[in-house]
């Protein structure tokens, strides 16, 4: 049979159309196997050779119309298959004629692969496969958007959001939400004000928690799931350390000798999502010898530390950041993490308390390390406090790395070099190579992420310039004679050694 059965490699999978419609995606996926179509409209069923024998017989009776055998390789199957995620993977959990009436109440136990089709309820196989599938993907998030037409699921991998699929169905969108809402012990009848809340699954026998976010629009309602697995969290603490984020030596070198000061404050800024408060973690965990009294105040608390007091925001009852940290203050902490600084009561109590002891790490939301000055005298804390206060501010953003799997050389062309801002006589400095999609990185040609980062040291001519009220150009140039190298410088080294891609850099840095 071997010898009249064609080959192909990847690059002719690539070449073919893949027909989900007559053999889904999960179908696919389970058997390990990819039913496609060229120019010709002969379908071609690619199999390995080792299972060729046993996919044959349940092909023809599964398909029930002619095709070909094919063989190719296990992982490039796999490889095509990712590059289609995207867009089949999660609704191939449901019918699309079968919309339940209701969502149904019951929480979910455990989520299985062989178990989530099982479910009578259409409703609750499309959210039990939502949930699994961005699980099983490394997803952080996952946003389920109310459309005029339906409904349109999204995941967010290594910070980047992917669409996954829609459905033109309002009322599955209204049911998706609302089993969502059930298993968040949510008002399902209230769809006018937003609602927060969490659920637990078990999914491949590991507890993972969702905490739940909905909001009105003007559609019907959205959500937002953020996906927290505590036992990677733990996997992740026992290894966290400036290293394992992906810092240059020599940012990791200045960082921990601010953190080893006895006190003042270590600011860390940046968007959401852009690993302030991981950095935060792994400064702990390198600082925590025991010796000394750390506590913290959080929003939520999402890793869990060994011998640190760790205190949970909750606004409802009262107990604010501000609030929280006056109470802390009489706990006889020497170091204090404080979640996020976002008013100004918080940000004068955060000042005081670096300059009579103790060394306060935290967080605020700003573009670059000379947005944090501006930002906390416009919360009105007097400039002389504040550089009195601040030790350094480092500013961070989270890259994507190219998979290493399938990562190739790549010829940017001249008007991308121009919007990067580098010049054509620069191209031969930078090693620049592209992700082709595997089933290593699930199609996207990234994988995995780590930060980079500007750090500001205040130095006391820095210190007298801030109180004096210089612009922000003069900041700047007096940060470059003192070493500080910018978000861009490093986003571009990382260029300049293949790592990343271009694209990926004028994505998080401005260009200089």
């Amino acid at each position: 049979m071997n010898a009249t059965i064609p080959v192909l490699d990847i690059d002719a999978l690539y070449a073919l159309k893949p027909v989900f419609d007559v053999l889904p995606y999960g179908e696919a996926i389970r058997h390990g196997c990819l039913l496609l179509q060229g120019e010709d409209g002969i379908l071609r069923l690619a199999v390995s050779r080792e299972m060729a024998t046993d996919l044959r017989s349940w092909a023809d009776a599964r398909l029930a119309r002619p095709f070909s055998l094919c063989f190719a390789e296990r992982g490039d199957i796999s490889a095509v298959l990712a590059t289609h995620s995207d867009a089949v993977r999660a609704m191939d959990a449901v019918d699309p004629d079968a919309v339940n009436s209701e969502a149904r109440g019951n929480a979910i136990e455990s989520l299985q692969l062989d178990t989530i089709h099982s479910d009578t309820s259409p409703i609750v196989r499309l959210t039990n496969s939502t949930l699994y599938d961005a699980y099983r993907a490394g997803a952080s998030d996952i946003h389920l958007e109310s459309t005029a037409d339906g409904l349109r699921v999204k995941y967010r991998l290594d910070g980047v959001l992917s669409r996954i699929a829609e459905r033109n169905s309002i009322q599955t969108a209204e049911h998706v939400i609302s089993r969502i809402k059930v298993m968040a012990e949510l008002d399902i009848a209230e769809r006018r004000v937003p609602q927060d809340g969490r659920f637990k699954v078990s999914i491949d026998g590991r507890d993972v928690d969702f905490r739940v976010s909905i909001m009105p629009s003007v559609y019907g309602e959205d959500a937002v799931l953020r996906i927290l697995d505590k036992h990677a969290l733990t996997d992740q603490l026992s290894s966290l350390n400036l290293e394992s984020l992906g810092f240059e030596d020599e940012t990791i070198h200045r960082i921990r000798r601010l953190a080893r000061e006895p006190y003042g404050m270590l600011l860390v800024t940046g968007p959401t999502g852009s690993g302030k408060t991981t950095t935060l973690y792994a400064v702990i965990s390198e600082i925590n010898d025991g010796r000394d009294k750390i506590v913290t105040i959080e929003d939520p608390v999402e890793y869990q530390l060994s011998d640190v007091l760790q205190i949970p925001v909750n606004e409802k009852k009262g107990l604010t950041f501000a609030r929280g940290l006056r109470s802390i203050l009489r706990h006889d902490p020497d170091k204090i993490m404080v979640g996020e600084i976002r008013d100004s009561e918080t940000a004068e109590i955060a000042v005081q308390s670096a300059l009579t002891g103790h060394l306060v790490l935290t967080t605020v939301h700003a573009n670059n390390v000379f947005d944090v000055i501006s930002r906390f005298l416009h919360m009105g804390v007097p400039a002389h406090s504040f550089v009195s206060a601040i030790n350094g501010i480092l500013a961070q953003r989270l890259v994507r790395m190219l998979c290493t799997t399938c990562s190739v050389e790549d010829n940017p062309s001249s008007e991308l070099l121009e919007e990067s801002g580098i010049a054509e006589a620069d191209r031969h400095i930078y090693v620049f190579r592209r992700g082709r999609g595997c089933a290593h990185c699930h199609g996207t040609g990234y994988k995995g992420r780590r930060a980079i980062a500007e750090l500001l040291r205040l130095t006391d001519d820095m210190r007298e310039a801030i109180v004096a009220g210089a612009p922000t150009r003069q900041l700047r140039e007096a940060a470059s004679r003192n070493g500080m190298h910018s978000l861009r410088d490093a986003a571009l080294t990382l260029v300049r050694r293949g790592e990343t891609t271009l694209e990926e850099i004028n994505r998080v840095t401005f260009v200089a």
